[in-house]
């Protein structure tokens, strides 16, 4: 990195969560209540935690602290395929959106794992 700082916005993670956080966001706005308060809240509330657990595991100091957040973002990121699959099932997108949801969210793991890697080398504690 010769003397660069590693910025959040530099994560490739987190640039693909945040995108879709926002492109989910405008998708579930559009539904109607009982759509927006079942799936649309738990959707938006897992697609946005990827984004804030890879931000918080940034912010956190220890290499151990950090890791367990991008970790989170695992877990985060199947309860969104999870929400995208029962939104595709329940006719409240369309399968272009699923296919383009999916495709964002099928990226995470490895750009999780190269965090994690990156983490784990230059870091020493």
């Amino acid at each position: 990195m010769g003397g660069k700082y590693l910025k959040l916005n530099d994560i490739g993670a987190y640039r693909i969560s945040f995108h879709l956080s926002n492109e989910v966001w405008e998708i579930v706005k559009t539904w109607d209540y009982l759509a927006r308060d079942t799936v649309g809240k738990q959707w938006v509330r897992a697609v946005d935690s990827c984004s804030a657990n890879i931000a918080e595991g940034f912010g956190r100091y220890t290499k151990k602290d950090k890791i367990k957040f991008y970790r989170y973002t695992f877990a985060s990121m199947l309860e969104s395929k999870d929400w995208a699959l029962k939104a595709r099932e329940r006719k409240l997108i369309t399968e272009a959106q699923y296919t383009d949801v999916m495709g964002e969210l099928d990226k995470l793991p490895k750009e999780i794992n190269s965090l994690i890697k990156y983490t784990n080398e230059k870091l020493k504690f």
